[in-house]
């Protein structure tokens, strides 16, 4: 199957890439290097080296035979992106292509409108694209768990059936996003729905949870295939930020109570229900939705989680709460339906079970390279200008 992956260059989009082809896919990545250009702007690096994208396509073809095409060029360049979906012909188009960070697009008005023209208008172009030139084509579109917020109610798989006075409906379900950056995945639904309704393509919306780790059958093969681990205080998670604490012998610091509960899973689930999607692909004039996790936990219990482990290293870290600077709830209800990939066949890893083995390990190797002055928070939601992270930005834009 040809299959273009958006983002191919980027955390999960280069480990998707090289899983793909490994599976025997004529495989193709798109990218505009702007996330390698936001760690210039913020100063911020990834703890494992990465290389160029050309020099992991040339290893990737030296360790295995095998040939990734690359496009370079930006989704919000419409002709462009024309042009490669008429020449390339994919079958699924794999689209990690967006700015992910919540807290980036809570910086200032600036990265807020940039989030949301980068996203909306990628999607958008590239809908019109599909729509145009491969209308059979499967698109397989990386949402967020964030799309819903926190309900007092059970979160289900994208849709929701409810009855309101007297009469029935099946309708998207509620959305509450918790940052510009999650508002705009919102329109991206709402855009991706109303293309499938009106062209009649096919669609998968994986509304996925934390992602952790950096380690997968292909990025081990060689150093030079190896991704990102983000741990700074705008693209870090805060189990990277744990992780490098706990290394870094400093206190994990937990926002407010840590009782903001979220769904996590491996780096490996995700490339397996994104291989699972693309060989059970939606039909034709379908949003499907799945929500994409294998476990959750609220942020105390992470920081427990990663002290025990740390303590199998000799390590003994020591847990700190700070004020949180997101505006959501310390502590609420949480429980979302998760089944739609399991049913396909997902067998998931667990975090028990990888924490020592591999995620902790990796950041061990790499602990000469962090940057203690990278991990605490930057970004306040409460306030429209970060003068912290702008300084910070302009220091960096000078070197």
């Amino acid at each position: 199957m040809r299959i273009l992956v958006l983002g191919g260059d980027g955390y999960l989009g280069w480990p998707t890439a090289l899983h793909l082809s490994q599976r025997g896919h004529d495989v193709a990545v798109l990218d505009n290097f702007a996330r390698r250009a936001w760690d210039h702007e913020l100063g911020a690096h990834s703890l494992t080296p990465i290389r160029s994208l050309h020099e992991r396509v040339a290893a990737w073809h030296d360790i295995t035979g095998r040939t990734i095409g690359m496009y370079i060029g930006d989704l919000c360049d419409a002709m462009f992106l024309e042009s490669v979906i008429q020449e390339y012909r994919p079958e699924a188009v794999v689209h990690f292509g967006e700015q992910r960070s919540a807290p980036y697009s809570m910086i200032d008005r600036r990265h807020a409108v940039f989030t949301q023209q980068n996203n909306i208008v990628g999607t958008l172009n590239l809908l019109y694209a599909l729509a145009e030139h491969a209308p059979d084509c499967h698109l397989v579109k990386l949402g967020t768990m964030g799309e819903y917020g926190t309900p007092n109610i059970d979160i289900e798989e994208g849709y929701i059936t409810i009855q309101h006075k007297g009469r029935s409906d099946t309708l998207p379900y509620p959305k509450q996003p918790g940052s510009w950056y999650h508002a705009s995945k919102v329109h991206d639904s709402t855009n991706m729905l109303l293309a499938c309704r009106i062209w009649g393509l096919r669609a998968t919306d994986l509304n996925q949870g934390v992602v952790y780790g950096v380690a997968t059958p292909e990025t081990q093969l060689d150093e030079r295939l190896c991704t990102r681990f983000d741990y700074d205080g705008v693209f870090g998670t805060a189990l990277n930020r744990f992780l490098v604490q706990a290394v870094a012998g400093t206190p994990l610091t937990v926002y407010g109570k840590g009782g903001q509960t979220r769904g996590f899973l491996d780096i490996r689930d995700t490339l397996a229900c994104v291989e699972l999607a693309i060989l059970n692909p939606a039909e034709r004039g379908e949003l499907r939705v799945f929500n994409q996790f294998t476990e959750q936990f609220n942020v105390a219990g992470l920081a427990e989680a990663v002290r025990e482990a740390a303590l199998a290293f000799g390590l003994q870290p020591q847990i700190d709460h700070l004020p949180n600077p997101r505006v959501e709830k310390e502590e609420h209800y949480y429980h979302a339906a998760n089944t739609r990939l399991l049913d396909l066949g997902l067998q998931p890893h667990y975090l028990s079970e990888t924490l020592l083995e591999t995620v902790m390990q990796i950041v061990m190797d790499h602990r000469s390279a962090i940057r203690h002055e990278l991990i605490l928070p930057s970004v306040n939601w409460r306030q429209t200008h970060n003068p912290t992270i702008a300084s910070e930005a302009a220091q960096a834009r000078s070197r």
